[in-house]
C-alpha cells in the first residue's frame, strides 16, 4: 500500500505504474482516492473549526448566564448561542460520521493500488515475459527414460495418492518410508543451512487473523489462496511469511534490532484454484505442503542488498544437492501488487527438458510495514517504515521432483548428495523396492 501523500504528490507516476502492471481497470482508483482524500481532509478541517468554535461559544454562554442575574436580556442572548452550539454539534456529528466513511472507502481503494515497481523490473503482461538472467550448473539429460515423479516414488513404496484421495480428496498425498524421510531430511538440511547463515529458526502460528492477512497480501491473492476457518476470524497460512511478518504488527522496532533475519518452518495450505496441466499433477500442485522460508526485516537502504543475497542462497542450496537451476526475473505483470521486485529460482527437470519454479524471492519495500503499522525508531528519534523480504529456502514435495529426477540412476536407485547423508542415516543412495 502506498503512502497517501505519495499519491497526492505523484498521481501520474502512480497511474503509469498501474499501466506498467497492465491493470488499466484500476486507473480510476487514483482519481477516486484523491477525491476521497480531499473530502476527508475538508471534513477534518471543518470539524476542527467547529470544535474550536464550540469551546469559545460555551465560554460565552457561561459568561452570559452569569450576567443574566443582573441583566435578564443576557439570558435571551445566551439561549441564542446555545441554539447555535446545538446546530454545530449536529453538524460535527455528521462530519465525524463522514470522516469514518471516507477513511474506510479510502483504505479499501488504497489496498487495491499496486506498489511502485523497481525500475529494473522487465515490463510484460504475464509470466511468459519473465526474463532468464543466469544459469547455475549444467542441465543434463540421461540416456535412459525418466518416469513421472510419482512413478519414481512408487518404486520405493514412497507415495500413496489413492488413499489420500479417499481420505481428503484431490491435491493431497501420503509420503512413506525413504521418500518421507528424504522429505523431512531436505527440510532439516534447509533449516540448518539457514541457521549457519546467521538466521534465527522459528516455528510460527499456522493460523492468523484477517487483519494480518490483509496486511501481508493483496485481496486478489487472498481470495485465490487462503482457506478460512468457518465461524472464526482465522485463516490457514499459505506460507510462513504471513505469520512471520505479522509477528511485528503494530510494533515500534529499535533501529539497532535490524536486520531481523528469520528462517521459519511451517505447513502451507493453498486452494490452488483452476485447471492445471498433466505435469502439475502428482505432488507438484497440492493443497498442503511443508516449507522452510527466509524472512528479512531491514532498513530501506539495505533491502536490495538482502534481495540479492537471499536468492543466491537458494542457488547455493540447490547446487549443493546437485540440482541445476536458473534465476528468472519476474516481469511487471507477474508481480503481486505488494511486490517491488521478484525473481524465481527454477530447477532443471530432465524428464520435461525444461526448468520449473522451486523458489520465489521477493522485495516488498515498505508495503507490508505500512499495512501492519510496523515502524522503526531511528537513532535520531524519527520514525520510519522498514522493508520486508521473503524467499523460499526449500518447499518439498515439489523440490523432491527436481531432486529425484536429477539424482536418478539407470538402475532405478537415487544418489544421496553428501550434504543430505547425515539426515538419511548415512545412506549414500536409495535402492528401489520394485
Amino acid at each position: 500500500m502506498l503512502d497517501i501523500r505519495f499519491i497526492r504528490e505523484n498521481p501520474e507516476l502512480v497511474r503509469e505504474n498501474i499501466k506498467k502492471k497492465f491493470q488499466d481497470a484500476k486507473l480510476p482508483l487514483v482519481d477516486e482516492v484523491l477525491e476521497l482524500d480531499e473530502k476527508k481532509r475538508a471534513a477534518i478541517t471543518e470539524a476542527s473549526e467547529l470544535r474550536a468554535q464550540r469551546n469559545t461559544l460555551s465560554k460565552q454562554v457561561g459568561m452570559l448566564m452569569g450576567q443574566a442575574k443582573k441583566d435578564p436580556s443576557k439570558l435571551e442572548e445566551a439561549e441564542a448561542i446555545k441554539a447555535k452550539v446545538k446546530a454545530q454539534a449536529e453538524r460535527l456529528a455528521e462530519l465525524e460520521k463522514l470522516e469514518v466513511e471516507y477513511e474506510e472507502k479510502l483504505h479499501q481503494d488504497m489496498l487495491q493500488i499496486p506498489n511502485i515497481i523497481d525500475p529494473s523490473v522487465p515490463i510484460g503482461p504475464d509470466d511468459s515475459y519473465n526474463v532468464e538472467v543466469q544459469r547455475f550448473g549444467e542441465p543434463k539429460t540421461p540416456d535412459f527414460e525418466i518416469p513421472y515423479h510419482t512413478e519414481i516414488m512408487e518404486r520405493f513404496d514412497g507415495v500413496d495418492m489413492d488413499a489420500a484421495g479417499r481420505v481428503s480428496g484431490a491435491g493431497f498425498y501420503y509420503l512413506l518410508g525413504d521418500i518421507a524421510r528424504l522429505h523431512e531430511g531436505v527440510l532439516a538440511y534447509a533449516r540448518d543451512f539457514m541457521i549457519d547463515k546467521g538466521f534465527t529458526f522459528c516455528i510460527p502460528p499456522f493460523m492468523i487473523h484477517g487483519n494480518v492477512v490483509e496486511g501481508v497480501m493483496s485481496q486478489t491473492d487472498m481470495d485465490a489462496m487462503m482457506y478460512k476457518i468457518e465461524g472464526e476470524d482465522l485463516y490457514l497460512i499459505g506460507t510462513s511469511e504471513h505469520s512471520m511478518v505479522g509477528r511485528f504488527i503494530g510494533e515500534i522496532l529499535p533501529e539497532e534490532s535490524l536486520p531481523q533475519t528469520l528462517t521459519s518452518y511451517s505447513p502451507c495450505f493453498r486452494k490452488e484454484k483452476g485447471s492445471h496441466g498433466i505435469e502439475e499433477r502428482g505432488v507438484y500442485r497440492i493443497h498442503q505442503f511443508e516449507k522452510q522460508e527466509m524472512i528479512v526485516v531491514c532498513k530501506p537502504e539495505d533491502s536490495m542488498k538482502w534481495y540479492e543475497q537471499m536468492w543466491k542462497w537458494s542457488v547455493e542450496l540447490f547446487r549443493s544437492m546437485d540440482i541445476p537451476v536458473r534465476q528468472l526475473e519476474c516481469c511487471s505483470g507477474d508481480l503481486a501488487d505488494l511486490k517491488v521486485k521478484s525473481c524465481d529460482i527454477e530447477a532443471w527437470s530432465p524428464r520435461q527438458q525444461k526448468y520449473f519454479e522451486v523458489c520465489s524471492c521477493s522485495n516488498l519495500g515498505d508495503a507490508q510495514a505500512r499495512r501492519l503499522r510496523i515502524r522503526v525508531k531511528g537513532a535520531d528519534g524519527r520514525m520510519y517504515l522498514p522493508h520486508t523480504l521473503n524467499n523460499t529456502v526449500v518447499a518439498p514435495p515439489r523440490m523432491l521432483i527436481a531432486f529425484l529426477e536429477n539424482n536418478l540412476q539407470a538402475d532405478g536407485s537415487v544418489l544421496i548428495p553428501e550434504v543430505l547423508r547425515p539426515y538419511m542415516g548415512g545412506k549414500d543412495k536409495l535402492v528401489p523396492k520394485h
